[in-house]
């Protein structure tokens, strides 16, 4: 049976799967721009914070550097599927791994990937600023990162660019509107210069 799925819920589930306060940060940065883009699309917000909120809910416990079954993101999946949390959901939280082979064929899977890795690129750039405030943060700037491979080498460029080709936006487009939607959520996101 299909369960209604809430925010608060799935905040619940990551945080009790979830330790580190650098991969709740990075799932709740990719929340604030899945949900902005739920809001321009007229999508549910309450289904699209929940699917960013659990994309990477099994990867402290369960990394997958074999890219098999054994781990993330089939492992957490499975335990959502086994909650009865919607295929919509699920289906979008496997497609944000290519390694899995599952097509992003809704417009939140791909909005899922297109904000995955670009969230994390954003997130590393504000932390390099000596203020640590996103609110100064340009779009040239993410940009000028973004060219550097040097910089925050675990960032995938080409998820970065596929995503925004996937969604038919053009890149620069879509690194402002992750962007504003992350700086819309600075404090929650620790990114307002305060810690």
């Amino acid at each position: 049976m299909e369960k209604t799925v809430t925010r608060q819920g799935a905040l619940d589930l990551m945080q009790e799967w979830t330790g580190s306060e650098s991969l709740r940060k990075h799932m709740l940065a990719v929340e604030a721009a899945v949900v902005a883009y739920a809001r321009q699309y007229g999508e549910d917000e309450e289904s699209w914070a929940v699917a960013a909120l659990l994309h990477d809910f099994d990867y402290e416990r369960y990394p997958n550097p074999e890219r098999d079954e054994s781990g993330h993101p089939y492992v957490g999946v499975a335990e959502l599927e086994r909650l009865g949390y919607p295929a919509e959901v699920t289906n979008a939280i496997m497609g944000h791994a290519d390694y899995t082979g599952v097509a992003r064929e809704s417009l939140l899977a791909k909005v899922l990937f297109a904000c995955d890795e670009l969230t994390g690129l954003i997130t590393a750039a504000v932390l390099v600023r000596p203020d640590r405030d996103i609110a100064g943060l340009t779009l040239k700037s993410v940009k000028k990162k973004l060219k550097d491979k040097a910089f925050a080498r675990g960032v995938n460029r080409d998820d970065v660019r596929q995503g925004a080709a996937e969604l038919g936006v053009e890149l620069d487009d879509h690194i402002a509107f992750v962007l504003a939607a992350m700086q819309g959520s600075a404090q929650a996101l620790g990114l307002n210069g305060s810690e």
